[in-house]
């Protein structure tokens, strides 16, 4: 032993607790007691192996005796047993590099001891945790949100059904009403009617006097002489949805669909309410985050396009998904081919949005398309100045029932078309 653990020792065990006070701290850059630890376990044992390996992980709270050490146990059974350190931290090459498209087409997987193994990603689940009724200048649609096992963004179905406002349980509707298949199950044994009607899972509509309960929902036959439901693929736009923006028609577009579902439908069984939905995915920016899409702005205003900004900025031209918005659909009963389904028809201009949705066994039996009210306005000979009081009407956005218009929006519309396969015809070809 030497002078100073003897000095060390006689403070530790002195009856004097003040004395502690006047000896220094012990912090020697090498640890002569850590050292022989490591020399009496051999030369493969480093610092990192002492801390994770002799002793419970004290940088895991879940391991045994991480807090109390007074609970650790050894299995003298199995002397080489060693605890296990598990990183939660991703990848090294995803850290060093995370756009990289190479590194973004391969599988995310789980941590394992055993690097070697890939484990894909879990089948994809959807949830609907709650469902209301709210009242818009089109009619009123019942706001759906969703969770899912895939990221922890909260996305949204916007379902327009106003048949199922009748507290009628005799008549049948004229349609199969557009239901939440996991809203509707039973999610436990012990849940009241009431838990599942504030959850959203009611028949009719809410009021003092009617309060009912809704029962697992049942696959419906086909409605053949009916159109099929109007749908369609919407991602959320900060700028456009809120503050008005006119660099893009997202506002413009996210009304516009709500309007045209809403709009009643004509069928062998006479006049009914128009039914569809739409699925309001969190992928701002076409999937590049609102941080990157105001920079991108930026760029844009220095000259380039939308297409050419996101490279700029180390991302893709359009780095959205439709999985999710597959399985949201598929809960809600609308076009999924497994099962007997009158498949659905989508509101959009986008061909890759419709190749992706048949990759994930939507049944899509016709593309609708969706002209910007402006071009439509202006085909007509109306200016700018009669666009903007012509079309100032009520609507669900910021924007309403009007029209988006200017040189950004068509340069905008523009590089759509030219650059990203966009359907949408050109009226202002001659001018570019």
């Amino acid at each position: 032993m030497t002078l100073a653990d003897a000095a060390l020792l006689d403070v530790l065990t002195s009856p004097d607790p003040k004395a502690a006070r006047s000896f220094a701290r012990r912090d020697a850059v090498l640890d002569p007691l850590l050292l022989a630890a490591a020399a009496a376990s051999g030369p493969h044992v480093t610092r990192n192996h002492y801390h994770h390996d002799f002793f419970p992980g004290v940088m895991l709270p879940k391991a045994e005796g991480a807090w109390d050490w007074t609970k650790f146990t050894s299995d003298i059974s199995n002397p080489k047993k060693r605890l296990t350190y598990v990183s939660r931290q991703a990848p090294r090459r995803q850290r060093l590099n995370p756009h990289d498209p190479e590194i973004l087409s391969q599988p995310t997987v789980k941590p394992q001891l055993d690097s070697s193994v890939a484990h894909p990603l879990p089948p994809l689940e959807v949830k609907c945790m709650a469902r209301t009724r709210v009242p818009t200048p089109h009619g009123p649609i019942f706001l759906h949100l969703y969770h899912n096992n895939r990221d922890n963004k909260e996305h949204l179905a916007f379902v327009v059904d106003p048949a199922q406002l009748s507290d009628s349980p005799v008549s049948p509707p004229f349609a199969s009403p557009i239901r939440s298949r996991s809203l509707d199950a039973v999610w436990s044994d012990t849940e009241t009617e009431m838990d599942r009607i504030v959850r959203g899972a009611y028949q009719g509509r809410l009021s003092k006097t009617s309060q009912r309960a809704s029962g697992p929902v049942s696959v419906s036959p086909q409605q053949p002489e009916l159109p099929p439901p109007l749908i369609r693929i919407h991602s959320e736009c900060f700028t456009g949805e809120t503050v008005g923006s006119m660099r893009c028609d997202c506002g413009e577009q996210l009304d516009e669909a709500i309007r045209r579902i809403s709009q009643p439908i004509q069928s062998g069984r006479g006049t009914i309410p128009g039914r569809g939905a739409v699925i309001y995915l969190r992928q701002e920016g076409r999937g590049i985050g609102l941080l990157s899409k105001i920079r991108a702005y930026n760029l844009q205003d220095m000259g380039h396009d939308t297409v050419t900004a996101n490279l700029m900025l180390g991302h893709k031209a359009d780095e959205r998904a439709y999985d999710i918005a597959a399985g949201i659909l598929r809960d809600l009963g609308l076009g999924d081919e497994r099962v007997p389904s009158e498949g659905v028809r989508v509101l959009t201009n986008n061909p890759d949005k419709m190749e992706a949705l048949a990759k994930e066994g939507i049944r899509v039996v016709e593309r609708v398309p969706m002209v910007p009210r402006s071009w439509q306005l202006r085909k007509a000979g109306e200016t700018g100045d009669q666009l903007h009081v012509k079309t100032r009407i009520a609507g669900a956005t910021l924007i309403g029932g009007g029209a988006v218009y200017g040189e950004d929006l068509d340069k905008y519309l523009v590089t759509k078309v030219q650059r990203m396969g966009h359907m949408l015809p050109l009226w202002l070809e001659e001018e570019y």
